[in-house]
């Protein structure tokens, strides 16, 4: 192994798949990128990760954390060396969620309509009724296009083989790509002639395969349909991200109280009066959207929006009642949808899950509890969650106790060794586990897949929680041309 400053301390994981380092040596598709900070000092390493830090910082590029009841707003951390892929691993993902999502999207449509996949015993009718995500409201509504997964961020890890799993599928109002977006124009920034000299495939057009998608949901046949993005309001963690892509998309952000209905339309309350809506991309969850229909306190939502939808007088992206499909124990099936509504393999395994609501499940997992991760089927953000290995006598107990009151609502998978990747810290490379959300649009001329997504970094050392809200950072992606 080169004995470079910035190398000499990199140590591999003899049980870790390290995105860099195979057998001690420098895989081939970072070796481009290794030979030009080769060269760098450290001094001058660090000097751009201090530009990068204060870029983001000067830019308001941040999240909110919620603790003891305040909302503090964080800068996102970022780490400068960019995690590469190899364009014939990016072809096998890409592929992969195609697949996944088209199966996701049938069973939907699916579980809202006949509930074929139900009525043959592939998946038990109390998973689904149990769901609190499962909104009877959206049973034989009829969406547009028969696209419920507009846009969906499916996280994906490596275990120690060098296989991509499927951790979980995102299909309600995924977050992050507004960081994936800021990470490449930091990486331009910082290292300003590398992207074009490793052939990396662009992530910038994003915004505009975003708006080509919602634009072609509308139902009415005109140039120009209007498209708003529906935000919580600035107290949101992810309100960065709304104002961002409401801007690169040349779109109005608005918050419920901008939007009224009227005679089952929606409309936009402007300084020239109202305008007529025709595509909400909604950050809004389902309970707050039309306090009509659901949570009746909201002040998120708009009154009558759910009447407007069913209509079909506006189109909501992503659509309603997803989160049956990306719910923890409903993601043990998915395998078993892509067989039934596909005829077809899954290309991307899921990770082992173990349903607690099985009492021989249960039993299994408890006696295994050090080896294992518990979640909750329904948080996210890496809360509710229990990772065996790290966790106290008293931890398992109080999870047990929650297990046995509420089974349905938990799951154990194994403890994956998640694949490390270069991180620069304390004037050094560094190993860190790493995840990864690619972002799939999903249009009625079918799945279309930016090259790239948001890695997501645990930067505490030896930790698997990658979570912003949890401590955790990001870099750039690289997917490499052929």
């Amino acid at each position: 192994m080169d004995e470079h400053a910035l190398l000499k301390n990199y140590h591999e994981h003899p049980e870790v798949w390290d995105e860099m380092f195979g057998n001690a040596d420098i895989r081939s598709h970072y070796k481009n990128f290794v030979g030009a900070i080769e060269n760098l000092s450290p001094e001058e390493m660090t000097r751009k990760d201090e530009q990068a830090k204060k870029l983001f910082m000067t830019q308001g590029i941040t999240f909110t954390v919620y603790s003891s009841g305040e909302g503090i707003e964080k800068i996102f951390p970022f780490d400068v060396v960019p995690r590469i892929i190899k364009a014939d691993e990016w072809l096998h993902i890409e592929e992969g969620i195609k697949q996944r999502l088209k199966a996701l999207n049938i069973f939907l449509s699916d579980i809202y309509h006949q509930q074929f996949i139900v009525k043959d015993g592939i998946i038990p009718a109390r998973l689904i009724y149990s769901c609190p995500n499962f909104l009877r409201e959206m049973v034989n509504v009829d969406v547009p296009f028969e696209i419920y997964t507009h846009i969906s961020g499916v996280d994906l890890i490596r275990d120690h083989d060098g296989r991509f799993y499927v951790l979980e599928d995102n299909l309600r109002t995924p977050s992050g790509v507004s960081y994936m977006l800021e990470n490449r124009s930091m990486t331009y920034r910082i290292f300003p002639d590398l992207i074009p000299k490793n052939n990396v495939l662009p992530v910038k057009d994003y915004p505009d395969r975003l708006l080509k998608n919602l634009l072609s949901l509308s139902n009415r046949q005109k140039s120009n349909p209007t498209v708003v993005l529906l935000t919580p309001g600035m107290f949101n963690s992810a309100y960065f991200e709304h104002t961002t892509l409401a801007r690169m998309m040349g779109i109005e952000l608005v918050e419920g109280r901008d939007l009224v209905v009227d005679n089952h339309h929606v409309f936009m309350k402007t300084t020239r009066g109202l305008q007529k809506v025709d595509v909400i991309y909604r950050r809004v969850d389902d309970n707050f959207i039309d306090p009509l229909v659901f949570q009746p306190d909201s002040m998120l939502g708009v009154p009558g929006i759910y009447w407007a939808y069913r209509k079909g007088n506006v189109a909501i992206v992503n659509a309603m009642g997803n989160g049956v499909a990306d719910d923890k124990a409903v993601y043990a099936y998915v395998p078993d949808m892509i067989r039934y509504y596909l005829n077809e393999e899954p290309i991307l395994k899921n990770v082992p899950t173990y349903q607690l609501a099985d009492a021989d499940n249960r039993k299994m997992v408890f006696a295994n509890m050090n080896r294992m991760v518990i979640k909750k089927t329904n948080e996210s953000g890496g809360y509710g969650m229990l990772i065996g290995s790290a966790a106290t006598e008293e931890q398992m107990d109080e999870f047990k106790k929650a297990i046995g009151e509420d089974p349905r609502s938990f799951i154990a998978q194994p403890i994956i060794n998640l694949s490390s990747a270069p991180c620069y810290i304390n004037g050094e490379l560094q190993p860190r586990r790493v995840d990864l959300r690619p972002y799939a649009l999903y249009g009625p001329e079918g799945v279309d897949i930016v090259p790239g997504g948001l890695t997501r970094v645990a930067l505490r050392e030896g930790s698997l929680v990658v979570n912003s809200s949890q401590g955790g950072g990001s870099k750039d992606t690289w997917v490499l041309g052929n």
